[in-house]
């Protein structure tokens, strides 16, 4: 199975305070079964298997648009593949 990195911002930006669509998109993101989330003042980042990823982007997008967003900028990548297992593949061999 493909391992997903997803970089996601919403806007409009607001400097003073969160506006609602970035927070309930950092709340989609946070709740979801990601393997690793960081979020910030100006992009947010989150890993997982594709189904997960994909999942919490469509949510992502519905949810942030449903509470204001005018714009959500995203880019999505393969990272990696996933082993039967569960594990992250690394290219390496055990030692």
């Amino acid at each position: 199975m493909q391992r997903l990195r997803v970089e996601f911002t919403t806007e409009p930006f607001d400097l003073e305070e969160a506006p609602e669509h970035a927070v309930v998109a950092r709340e989609v993101i946070e709740a979801a079964d990601l393997d690793a989330v960081d979020v910030g003042p100006f992009g947010n980042t989150a890993e997982g298997g594709a189904d997960a990823v994909l999942t919490a982007v469509d949510a992502l997008l519905r949810r942030a648009l449903g509470a204001g967003a005018t714009r959500v900028s995203l880019q999505v990548n393969v990272i990696g593949e996933t082993e039967p297992g569960g594990t992250p593949e690394t290219g390496e061999d055990d030692k």
